[in-house]
């Protein structure tokens, strides 16, 4: 017997196991219950229980000591367990702590690194190569670059030289003296999309972006099996979908359908960090909270960019036809040519490694970029699931960017030289490659560097820039010739009288608007001057 929100029920509970994404060590776990009735399981619940009042975890499939449950789907529910005389002590965090140990054998595949059972970060030591490369694009001789580091001139003989090499000091010390360079790399999110089980898009938007509802537009939509999308300022750059409320023929009661995706695009990653800011809260923070609501990601892009152009897409390009390079993935392609610009993948979802010139990509768009190249890591589902997984992990401290290059260090290599076949068919290839062939001095650079390198937002309020472009480049002409033709008054009256759509009017209150969550009206920041980019705490 146990109670269903005060209602009796001739159920037995069952043990089924633990439900969230990844084990915590808590006073309070999540955990699955089945209700089993006449040998059958009726239903199931994820409930929320206290380690302290369970004692110990059953073995799956092995009657529970619940004897009530409260709550809803929306909220939670939550378990009482009756009290145990056997148990003196708890011993469900002690079992927990055993399956920890036991998920992180052989942890995480992808983010293992080259040493099998090892969490340590994996980092290229800087080589000779390395540093003359950095002088090169710092365009300074060795005397002047000895000067400036404050260090004898013969030091960085004997670096070039291969007589001595690179510690992390002189490292910290070139990167301290050389702003620019320390700013050469950085790494922010491209692209976030996660599913919630338990809620609808408005509750998306309240609970989770915290934009003002007003902001999006709802409109039908038959895309991933969905009726309805929420996009902000009516584009689909922030825009989550849903199931919309449906009446029932025999009840005539409203139902709602709960499960929910949200969608940041490449642009809507940088909208929403405007809302991120003026939350006063970061990406770390969002995951977190999303995690409440039982958030799962189904993609996550984490990009690179290569603001120096410390790398050469035609010497990228130029590797890969000549069999220089290393990669976990076996399946690789090259589209794009030398004027519009190179584009390599590695590997195929649900991770996909890719690399391409992204100023030349962004000119094609009548757009200017400070980035010369970008690497992206696209993960998708657990592979994405994971990353965030170690990152929201506090035993390790590791940040966004140092996870980032070690994932990148791990699964992709470039050499100066083309490896021979029977490297490759060795038994530990990346060691023997490492041994044998020099790397890619751009390569080794940019994964060396990348540690030291920050995750950065960059905040952008919503804007009409698309539309403008449009209208400089296409209508402007038109529009010349009609008032140098006398019709311009009728052009004037016809603008003034025009009728905006329900995607125009979004957008406009969008663009007009200065503020787009509530929060900002509580916190000291001057948003009439925001800094370009944030640091991600």
């Amino acid at each position: 017997m146990i109670t269903i929100n005060n209602d009796p029920k001739a159920y037995t509970p069952i043990f089924l196991g633990t439900t969230q994404h990844s084990i915590r060590l808590s006073l309070e776990i999540l955990i699955i219950v089945g209700m089993k009735w006449h040998e059958e399981i009726i239903e199931t619940y994820n409930v929320t229980v206290s380690t302290i009042a369970l004692g110990q975890l059953p073995n799956i499939g092995s009657e529970i000591a619940i004897y009530e449950i409260t709550g809803s789907e929306l909220s939670g529910f939550k378990a009482k367990v009756r009290q145990s005389d056997a148990q003196s002590k708890n011993t469900v965090s002690n079992e927990l702590e055993q399956l920890v140990d036991l998920k992180n054998v052989g942890r995480y595949q992808m983010l293992k690194g080259k040493n099998t059972m090892t969490q340590e970060l994996n980092v290229p030591e800087l080589t000779n190569n390395n540093l003359i490369l950095m002088r090169q694009l710092l365009d300074v001789t060795q005397e002047e670059l000895a000067i400036t580091m404050g260090i004898n001139e013969k030091t960085i003989r004997r670096i070039e030289n291969k007589e001595q090499g690179i510690s992390e000091r002189f490292v910290n010390r070139l990167l301290s003296v050389y702003p620019d360079l320390a700013q050469s790399i950085e790494v922010q999110f491209d692209w976030v999309s996660l599913t919630f089980p338990d809620l609808t898009s408005k509750q998306v938007i309240n609970d989770i972006l915290t934009i003002q509802p007003d902001l999006f537009l709802e409109r039908p939509t038959s895309q991933n099996f969905y009726t309805r999308e929420m996009a902000f300022a009516g584009e689909k750059n922030i825009y989550i979908q849903d199931f919309s409320p449906i009446k029932n023929p025999e009840t005539q009661a409203i139902e709602q359908k709960y499960g929910t995706t949200l969608y940041l695009t490449g642009k809507g990653t940088r909208l929403f960090e405007k809302a991120l800011l003026e939350q006063n809260i970061t990406w770390h923070d969002f995951f977190q909270n999303a995690r409440q609501y039982r958030g799962h990601l189904t993609r996550l892009d984490i990009a690179i960019n290569d603001k120096w152009g410390l790398l050469n897409m035609n010497d990228l390009v130029k590797a890969v036809q000549e069999k220089r390079f290393w990669s976990k993935s076996k399946s690789y392609a090259v589209h794009g040519n030398v004027d519009d610009g190179w584009t390599v993948n590695f590997g195929k979802s649900p991770f996909v490694i890719r690399a391409y010139d992204k100023h030349k990509e962004q000119a094609s768009k009548g757009f200017d970029t400070d980035i010369q190249n970008r690497v992206e890591l696209e993960l998708h589902q657990d592979k994405a699931e994971y990353v965030i997984d170690e990152w929201l992990n506090l035993d390790n401290n590791k940040t966004l960017t140092e996870i980032t290059f070690d994932i990148l260090y791990t699964y992709l290599w470039f050499t100066d030289k083309p490896i021979e076949e029977k490297i490759l068919k060795a038994d530990k290839v990346r060691d023997t490659i490492e041994a044998s062939v020099e790397p890619m001095a751009s390569w080794s650079l940019l994964t060396a560097l990348g540690h030291k390198m920050k995750f950065i937002r960059q905040p952008k309020e919503q804007s009409i820039e698309r539309i403008e472009k449009w209208v400089l480049e296409s209508v402007v002409p038109s529009l010349a010739v009609l008032k140098k033709t006398g019709h311009w008054a009728e052009v004037i009256e016809t603008i003034n009288s025009a009728e905006l759509s329900s995607e125009q009017q979004k957008l406009v209150k969008a663009t007009m608007i200065n503020v787009i969550t509530q929060s900002s009206k509580k916190l000291n920041i001057n948003f009439e001057h925001p800094k370009k980019k944030y640091i991600e705490a």
